[in-house]
């Protein structure tokens, strides 16, 4: 009896669903019902592969999408991977000259644009737009094919394949502390990425998962869009997450499970809409920032839905930890185990730590991306020792194996020679009745050298006193680490995901 073989790229794994699962549908906008079964992608995506490869673009080069969430937009990313090339999802709330960097460094050869981010895209390139040609994508009839040029081409999308280890995207990071980098992750990753999302979650034909997160993000793309493809299952994919249509969407579409962020766990919580019948509903997956344990229990204890809260990052194609499925045990202010690749504690020189010990998190695995295009000493200062990638992120082992995320390397606080970790901060200032928002963060301090300050953003028609909201985070974190100040603000800065920008704070209070 012959085995069956494991897509080793993404064109293979589109074909294999289309062959297995052809009648199955995989997307559906919920705003027009517009519906894309497998054997629909497959079509679809070999139809517009073969245009690009038409268009005399050499594979390997990069090709950009700058649009919402659409059908179109997912198809279109897996056209321009299946035919060899690198996607290049462009992130849309960046502002014009990070675009313009990403474009530029990129070497982005064509764009695909939807009709809204025009204006945003000719104003980030205008300098190179003779260099660059652009082409209009509708969100359902997908991109115009004849305003893509045509050259004599021998190659055809049909007898070639990507290779493994050939890169099929180049995410670009948040660029909080400086310049974006571009992460290259290959068919081989992507792969990983979506199956340990399937299998982790026990995802299967039957479940429909719900996009809230754009998938211009690695949490939108790695997640719900090749989890979905390596399940072979459903997606719902609104055009934009909204509170207000969240549950309508999860009753009408019988939405099995989604992943969002902390910011909009926070949201769901505090509008004051009552789902609908939401039955379908089997767990909420939490991810790219911790989740505040008072928010994880509130929101459970009202909606009746387990969060399954994880961790991971771009260059690890996403998740690298999550919490079990119940009933296996979940413990609260933990995303969970490692799952599909190997987790360590390192020290300094990148030993590994007993349990209990905080230091760097370090990962390994088929996840692991590639490295930072055109950054060689970034990556070799990444990835480290035998393939183990640094995460950045500070933490510690308990005796289960489970992981606690301390915060970040660059965020720490130091106070008087003692790291504060600001995360213990945030969660005293979020369990305060009145505040939807908080992130401490560092201001330089010729006492302390640095001391703790704060911003938060309030719930809507809440209030409170500051200084009852001090006296409130000393109860929990003592007087030390509380904040000498805070700072009330309308919204508090984030990037793609909704993950809050802590390092932007202080330009943000006291300028550059």
């Amino acid at each position: 009896m012959n085995e069956i073989q494991s897509p080793t790229n993404i064109r293979d794994q589109i074909q294999f669903n289309s062959t297995h699962y052809g009648d199955r549908t995989w997307l559906i906008s919920p705003e027009t019902s517009h519906s894309v079964s497998f054997r629909e992608v497959e079509e679809t995506v070999l139809k517009i592969g073969q245009t690009l490869l038409d268009s005399g673009i050499k594979p390997g080069s990069s090709i950009a999408i700058a649009s919402p969430n659409s059908t179109a937009s997912c198809l279109m990313f897996m056209a321009i991977v299946s035919a060899g090339f690198v996607a290049v999802p462009l992130n849309l709330v960046a502002g014009a000259s990070i675009l313009a960097y990403t474009v530029e460094h990129a070497e982005v050869q064509l764009i695909f644009v939807a009709e809204e981010c025009m204006e945003l895209i000719h104003s980030a390139i205008k300098e190179k737009k003779n260099d660059i040609s652009m082409v209009l994508l509708d969100p359902i009839t997908g991109p115009d094919l004849n305003a893509i040029p045509k050259v004599e081409n021998k190659l055809s999308i049909e007898n070639k394949s990507p290779a493994s280890n050939d890169v099929a995207l180049l995410m670009y990071t948040s660029g909080t502390t400086g310049k974006p980098k571009g992460v290259m992750l290959t068919h081989a990753n992507l792969l990983a990425a979506g199956r340990f999302i399937s299998t982790g979650h026990e995802i299967d034909g039957k479940d429909k998962g719900l996009c809230v997160l754009p998938i211009y993000h690695i949490n939108g793309l790695c997640v719900t869009v090749m989890g979905t493809i390596a399940s072979a299952s459903t997606l719902i994919i609104p055009h934009k997450f909204s509170v207000n249509s969240f549950w309508k969407i999860i009753s009408d579409f019988r939405c099995s499970w989604f992943s969002a962020v902390p910011t909009q766990f926070s949201y769901i919580l505090n509008n004051e809409e009552i789902p609908g019948d939401i039955s379908s509903l089997r767990f909420a997956r939490s991810a790219s920032a911790p989740l505040s344990p008072d928010i994880h229990r509130k929101f459970e204890e009202r909606f009746k839905v387990p969060i399954i809260e994880t961790m991971g990052l771009t260059e690890t194609g996403s998740q690298i930890t999550t919490n079990p499925m119940p009933p296996g045990i979940r413990k609260i202010g933990s995303p969970g185990m490692a799952y599909g690749n190997k987790i360590i504690i390192g020290d300094n020189q990148f030993n590994t730590l007993p349990a209990g010990e905080t230091g760097e998190i370090l990962v390994q695995g088929d996840n692991v991306m590639k490295g930072y295009f055109k950054q060689p000493d970034e990556t070799k200062k990444t990835i480290v020792n035998d393939g183990w990638l640094r995460t950045g992120d500070l933490g510690y082992l308990d005796e289960d194996g489970y992981v606690f995320v301390s915060g970040r390397i660059k965020e720490l606080i130091i106070k008087g020679g003692e790291n504060i970790a600001p995360r213990e901060i945030d969660e005293a200032l979020l369990s305060h009745i009145s505040i939807l928002e908080a992130a401490a963060f560092a201001v330089p301090c010729k006492d302390y050298g640095e001391r703790v300050e704060a911003c938060i953003r309030f719930k809507e028609k809440h209030s409170a006193d500051l200084t009852e909201i001090k006296s409130h985070c000393e109860e929990h974190v003592g007087k030390f680490k509380s904040p000498d100040k805070i700072h009330v603000l309308d919204d508090l800065p984030k990037g793609p995901s909704g993950k809050v920008q802590r390092l932007k704070l202080f330009e943000l209070i006291y300028g550059s």
